[in-house]
């Protein structure tokens, strides 16, 4: 006798749910489209949302397709869609023939390992709520997965279990069969065991009607206050897996804006160490008054023998416009900004270099607010405002930040590239160019981590930076990015 002969056994268990879900899904299969429409305001939040995460024109593997319409909306240059419902697959071929669908179960390994991958995205929504072992299910997903593959997960609060429930009573919402309402500690656990690390988490639809427009109201400008966000009615988790295989051995390209900088030239190149497969050094030079520009040329002809300088002069103002010219010219695989007042120390840039070469993060930020700093090296208003600051956007991009206000970063390329791609999203906003980055990376579901270094005081120069003119402007970009990443 089998495990599977026995009436009480865990397997048996399974099988019968499983059969009752395929059972009820090709049922609904017919209705999908109706109450899609009944309940408009919350589909149209949801896909809003996922086309805020996932951008067009990228490979998407949507597990638990359904009909297909939200693959469909998405618009993937090739979008896969597996559902356990022959009668869902076969409506959503004939609404979308463009697309590819499978019939099949997607916790069965041969299914998932019958698709080719690797994806861009891979999507669970209000599927995990479905599954007899959530912990295989996603690690028989690694195969399918390269280093820039995003999971986005998305399921229904514990909290509203007992009002989906008489939802579906009262006919509100659309039939569900037993379904399991995952605590999101317990949901984070199950994804630490299968491989994946959690990028961020985000919360929406407190109220998933429209109800004249008051409860889109509510949804943009009251659900996601911090405190309010948790009661929310969906949960999304957006996740990338730990084993792929990451590109080793990556070349540096340093950016070193610089305006009225020119004792600090040559010392940057001296405390510089060698790190990488190679180096080259940017810097771009915003029209000084104090010969900085020919300090460059000069550094640059006195260490031609070993080191591969280029010295550009800016075209606009402010330090966003400098480094995106310089990344615009950049050939290193990982792009770095130092800082040319050579307050945060140039020999701490091997660890942000390293973080990005052995996978810890896709984006690394300098946080100046871990280690002493020097006397002097920041004033205690602008040590507050940079602490109040540091919340503030922590909470705006669900991301952790202690020092948002620290100009050395390092990315990749590639992922620069899809930053800049993306610019238009939030538009020519940032005269600092810390943000236009930070914000990207995070509309790119980039993996932050910040690198604590030791801040020193400036030896040569003044600061280019006004506290009061610039803390008005960062006030001014709270807002601008509430209404850009959360209230939209």
């Amino acid at each position: 006798m089998t495990a599977t002969d026995i009436p009480g056994s865990a397997l048996a268990r399974a099988q019968m749910r499983k059969a009752a879900i395929l059972d009820h899904a090709n049922k609904i299969a017919g209705q999908r489209q109706h109450w899609i429409a009944r309940n408009r305001a919350f589909y149209r939040d949801d896909r809003n949302y996922m086309k805020f995460l996932i951008p067009k024109g990228v490979r998407v593997l949507d597990l638990g397709c359904g009909n297909g319409d939200l693959l469909a909306e998405l618009e993937p240059s090739r979008g896969v869609g597996i559902d356990i419902s022959p009668a869902m697959v076969e409506q959503a071929q004939r609404l979308y023939p463009q697309l590819a669908f499978v019939v099949g179960d997607v916790e069965d390994e041969a299914v998932i390992g019958g698709i080719d991958g690797p994806f861009d995205y891979i999507i669970l929504s209000d599927t995990v709520g479905m599954l007899d072992d959530i912990e295989t299910a996603l690690r028989q997903l690694q195969p399918l997965c390269g280093p820039d593959t995003r999971i986005i997960i998305a399921y229904y609060s514990q909290l509203w279990e007992p009002l989906l429930k008489v939802a579906e009573w009262v006919g509100l919402k659309m039939p569900q069969p037993p379904t399991n309402y995952l605590n999101t500690t317990d949901f984070l656990n199950i994804l630490d065991l299968a491989d994946f690390e959690p990028i961020k988490m985000d919360y929406r639809q407190l109220v998933p009607r429209r109800l004249l427009g008051l409860g889109t109201l509510i949804n943009r400008f009251v659900a996601p206050i911090p405190g309010i966000r948790r009661l929310c009615l969906r949960t999304y988790v957006v996740a990338r897996s730990r084993t792929a295989k990451r590109p080793a051995d990556m070349s540096a390209s340093i950016v070193i804006p610089c305006r009225n900088e020119r004792g600090n030239i040559e010392t940057a190149i001296k405390r510089l160490p060698p790190f990488g497969k190679s180096q080259e050094i940017i810097y771009v030079e915003g029209n000084s008054s104090d010969g900085t520009f020919e300090e460059c040329l000069r550094v640059q002809q006195a260490y031609s023998g070993t080191h591969d300088i280029k010295v550009l002069k800016q075209d606009g103002r402010g330090k966003g416009d400098a480094v995106r010219k310089a990344f615009a010219h950049a050939s290193g695989d990982i792009l770095m900004i130092l800082d040319a007042d050579l307050t945060m120390p140039p020999e701490a840039l091997p660890k942000f270099h390293a973080a990005i070469e052995c996978g810890k993060a896709d984006f690394v930020n300098g946080t100046r607010l871990v280690y002493p700093m020097d006397d002097e090296a920041m004033r205690p208003l602008n040590f507050l405002a940079n602490r109040f600051f540091a919340g503030v956007f922590s909470y705006l991009v669900n991301q952790r930040f202690s020092d948002t206000l620290c100009g050395t970063k390092a990315m990749s390329r590639k992922h620069y590239e899809a930053i800049a791609r993306g610019r238009d999203y939030f538009g020519e906003f940032d005269p600092f160019g810390d943000f236009d980055l930070i914000f990207g990376a995070a509309k790119q579901n980039l993996k932050i981590v910040e690198v604590p270094v030791h801040y020193g005081a400036r030896v040569y120069g003044e600061t280019q930076i006004s506290r009061f003119r610039d803390g008005w402007l960062l006030l001014r970009m709270v807002g601008f990015a509430f209404m850009k990443l959360k209230a939209f």
